[in-house]
């Protein structure tokens, strides 16, 4: 029988000298966790605690993979499409308005845009992702989100 923790799905952020001027030492700060209890969002390495959100399974309704187009390259994201009703989160994308989710992810529902993570400093395994869905909430699909071309 597979022990219930070995399906935990955890990534953390890659250390920088940020965490050492910041006063976190070299502490392993979580990016993004995957357990029997929900899922936990890290904050940005800089604003950590101010940002980490945990979102219980109750609350969530599909765990999304989805990319912001950019100039340069395109930006990838982990987010929770949550229930109307749930509780506000804290995190980077907090004071965006409708309006400016919209025209930077025009494919993303703006509460989807509140509730995500951009996956820097940290990899994502999509596979391990999926499994640990599976195993703890499987009621919850994983979906990816594709942007259309703008032109």
């Amino acid at each position: 029988m597979t022990h219930a923790n070995s399906l935990v799905y955890e990534a953390h952020f890659r250390r920088t000298p940020f965490q050492l001027l910041g006063g976190m030492k070299w502490q392993r700060l979580v990016a993004f966790r995957v357990d029997e209890a929900g899922v936990l969002l890290g904050g940005a390495p800089a604003r950590y605690e101010s940002q980490l959100a945990f979102v219980p399974w109750g609350d969530i309704t599909s765990v999304v993979l989805w990319s912001q187009i950019t100039a340069a390259n395109p930006i990838h994201y982990v987010g929770l499409q949550r229930r109307p009703g749930a509780p506000h989160l804290p995190g980077m994308n907090t004071d965006l308005s409708r309006a400016k989710t919209s025209k930077l992810a025009p494919h993303v529902d703006h509460e989807l845009f509140l509730a995500s993570r951009p996956i820097n400093f940290w990899r994502l395994d999509p596979e391990r992702l999926q499994g640990a869905v599976d195993a703890f909430a499987p009621h919850v699909p994983v979906l990816v989100y594709s942007q259309p071309h703008l032109s």
